[in-house]
């Protein structure tokens, strides 16, 4: 249900940028506190990314104030922090459908709003994108100007540095902002530094350090002493060499929550021409004090009560990534050579009291998921085992390290790889859903689908166990429930499926945790249930003896279809000659949309009810 805006009395009056370009000045800072507290109760009311979102929105109102959006161009990085943008850009009465099925999309998206110039999800692509469109800007010479946000997390990856000495080399007129959350805010930010800020993006700072360049530029010593006089300067109120060095004309760090100021450092800094830096110090979480002092817990949040702290997860059954952080603990424990590495996310792939027992085998990479692999590549050629922890959906941007620097070399790294298949909220750019098919064609590689708890854990000890790449891919969530027994890692072998139950006729391979929902169906049609545990290696002596005694196939799997785990029983087949027709269940060829987990389950028929419908329109009609 929409919140009642009577209680936002100057937020109602802002349906579209224009109408917050219509506002004084002065009156700024009460927009602020009335969309800082609609956005509390709203993502309270609903669930979603909430810390990340409160510490923008000065900055938000800042920019959409002086820039003449959607003619400028506004480039959010990853899209955590556009909750305040969606809501000043029409879409404040919507926000209670936000990360739902058919709702809101949790981040910008191209299709929703024409305010939403990038569609993203993964980190890092913004620096990347707003070069693009500058230089796009510059060549219709319309005057139109560029602005891309981006987190202190996100710029740590390779992406963005590249783009940054790229958009110096250009030359061209672009604005990228620094939003630096971290923790606390360092000394240098205050009002002098706010002050400072103002006076280096002014006009007449402006003028006189170009027009200094012009007139020192024929006299080589004064040049180079007036250079390095204004690095020195600058350097000792703000870190600035860095950004300088790849040619951009660094401004700040300032007070992001001061909306007053950020209004006219921007209106100086978009009159600039080339590469413009500015790096604004922010408070995630800032205005909720429970998010302020936990922003992690609080970057994205279940339903809750504001008033009260944030209900504890409850669940008899522990999840797929608590499966994955236990076992590596008792791994650990045996292994002294094991060393587990994640890209920024210890807290997603259940790696926090991992990271706390073993601290000397624990290695954050930040988010630089190229440099997770080839570091674990490194390791491997050294003689320790390393365990790569990492999302389905981040996988893919290190899949050339995977290929040039694991698997042609055929080195022991294991691939602990989560949110496999349907993630549920967050939507496209989340899902897991092609891992098994850019997996499966790579020469070397194990791949893995547990269908229990239980199975992953002996998944993940085989897996380390092998010499040589190998990777188990599991799902978000809970799993069936199964007990785990903490005491036992068993070493499967290898290529070998487990045949759950037989029937005739029809034989059901399910490949990872659709065997629960594959259970009922196989036990009302009378078919054979195979948990096939293997990808790659398939289980082929397996698949050629039910050719011999069953006349029709159906695979299932949670991943894309095309080029999947039934794709590989298909070649099978068909490289020996056996002719039964095959059923491929699995994900379709399209993106698939946010929703909850079942939501999206029912919708692509991978439910028990889906899957027995599936198989009677198939054979029914063949």
């Amino acid at each position: 249900m929409p919140l009642d805006l009577k209680n936002y009395p100057l937020l109602a009056k802002i349906n579209y940028p224009e109408d917050l370009r219509l506002l004084k000045k002065q009156q700024l800072p009460l927009l602020c506190d009335e969309l800082r507290l609609f956005l509390l109760n709203s993502v309270s009311q609903t669930s979603g990314h909430l810390a990340s979102g409160l510490g923008v929105v000065e900055l938000t109102v800042a920019l959409h104030y002086v820039y003449n959006t959607p003619f400028d161009h506004l480039v959010f990085d990853v899209g955590h922090q556009a909750y305040p943008h969606k809501i000043l850009t029409g879409r404040r009465d919507k926000m209670d459908s936000i990360r739902k099925y058919k709702g809101l999309h949790p981040f910008p998206w191209r299709e929703e709003s024409e305010y939403d110039v990038l569609s993203v999800g993964h980190s890092s692509t913004s620096i990347g994108a707003a070069l693009g469109m500058s230089i796009a800007a510059g060549k219709e010479q319309k005057n139109r100007k560029v602005v891309a946000v981006i987190g202190d997390g996100a710029i740590t990856a390779g992406m963005a540095f590249e783009a940054m000495n790229h958009a110096g080399s250009l030359n061209n007129d672009m604005l990228v902002i620094l939003n630096d959350n971290e923790m606390s805010i360092s000394e240098n930010v205050g009002a002098l530094n706010n002050h400072l800020a103002k006076i280096l993006s002014g006009d007449i700072y402006t003028q006189l350090r170009e027009g200094g360049k012009k007139v020192l530029s024929n006299i080589p010593p004064i040049k180079e002493f007036a250079k390095r006089t204004e690095e020195h300067l600058k350097g000792m109120v703000s870190p600035a060499s860095i950004f300088e060095e790849f040619g951009f004309n660094y401004i700040g760090p300032m007070d992001g929550h001061n909306v007053l100021d950020l209004v006219d450092t921007l209106k100086n800094m978009r009159s600039h021409s080339g590469p413009q830096f500015l790096h604004v110090m922010t408070k995630k979480g800032k205005g909720y004090k429970q998010a302020e002092l936990d922003p992690i817990r609080y970057h994205a949040v279940p339903k809750f009560n504001p008033e009260q702290a944030l209900p504890k997860s409850v669940s008899s059954s522990p999840t797929f990534s608590q499966i994955f952080g236990d076992w590596l603990i008792d791994m650990a424990d045996q292994d002294d050579k094991l060393a587990a590495i994640t890209p920024a996310m210890r807290e997603g792939s259940g790696m926090v009291e991992f990271s706390k027992r073993h601290p000397d085998k624990y290695y954050d990479v930040a988010i630089a998921e190229q440099h997770a692999v080839t570091l674990a590549a490194g390791m491997a050629i050294s003689g320790l085992n390393p365990i790569v922890a990492i999302y389905s959906t981040f996988l893919q941007r290190a899949y050339d390290q995977l290929i040039h620097d694991v698997a042609i070399q055929n080195l022991g790294v294991l691939f602990a790889i989560d949110r496999a298949g349907i993630v549920g909220a967050d939507g496209p750019t989340h899902q897991g859903a092609y891992d098994l098919s850019f997996l499966r064609c790579v020469p070397n590689m194990v791949v893995m689908t547990p269908s229990d708890e239980q199975e992953c854990r002996d998944m993940l000890y085989t897996g380390h166990l092998l010499n040589g790449p190998a990777a188990v891919r599991y799902p978000r969530g809970v799993g069936s429930g199964k007990a785990v027994d903490a005491q036992v890692m068993t070493q499967l072998s290898l290529g070998k499926a487990r045949v759950v139950s037989e029937g005739k006729e029809l034989a059901i391979l399910c490949f990872g945790t659709l065997l629960q929902q594959a259970i009922p169906v196989a036990e009302k049609l009378g078919a054979t249930l195979i948990d096939m545990r293997f990808v790659k290696p398939l289980d082929t002596t397996l698949i050629k003896q039910l050719s011999e005694s069953h006349q029709h196939f159906v695979t299932i799997e949670e991943n894309s279809i095309a080029g999947g785990a039934g794709s590989g029983v298909n070649e099978y087949l068909q490289a020996q000659r056996i002719n039964r027709p095959v059923l491929n269940i699995g994900l379709p060829d399209r993106f698939i949309e946010q929703g909850t987990q079942p939501e999206i389950y029912h919708m692509l028929q991978l439910d028990s009810e889906g899957i027995e419908q599936q198989i009677a329109e198939y054979y029914n009609n063949n």
